[in-house]
């Protein structure tokens, strides 16, 4: 099974949902998807901040683009170095967000098939 690590690192509308389109279609394509918020991209995974990032005419909100990946069976992972840094508490985070550190990102990176940033 090909593998596709997603490095989201900004919470700007359009470098926030590509993503998500071309993680569901990855994921459709029977493919193992790993996200990676870190920076501003943890406004992402933030409870109540997908929801004040928009971008009209999208196919789907970033909330039901977040909810249809992780019950497609993607890996969301948050950067635990940029909390503190962004002034984000654990407690913060959205459900089926697990947290981790950089080396978890660069494994994940270094085993995957396809690595993109966003």
């Amino acid at each position: 099974m090909a593998k596709l690590v997603i490095f989201c690192g900004s919470d700007v509308p359009e470098r926030a949902f590509p993503p998500f389109m071309l993680g569901a279609g990855a994921l459709a394509s029977e493919m193992e998807v790993m996200y990676f918020f870190t920076m501003s991209g943890l406004n992402i995974v933030k409870k109540g901040g997908a929801e004040k990032i928009v971008l009209p005419n999208a196919p789907m909100t970033l909330p039901e683009f977040i909810e249809k990946v992780q019950e497609m069976g993607a890996r969301m992972v948050a950067c635990s170095a940029a909390l503190p840094i962004m002034g984000v508490k654990e407690d913060e985070i959205i459900d089926g967000v697990t947290l981790a550190g950089i080396v978890t990102f660069l494994e994940e990176a270094q085993s995957a098939d396809i690595v993109m940033t966003f």
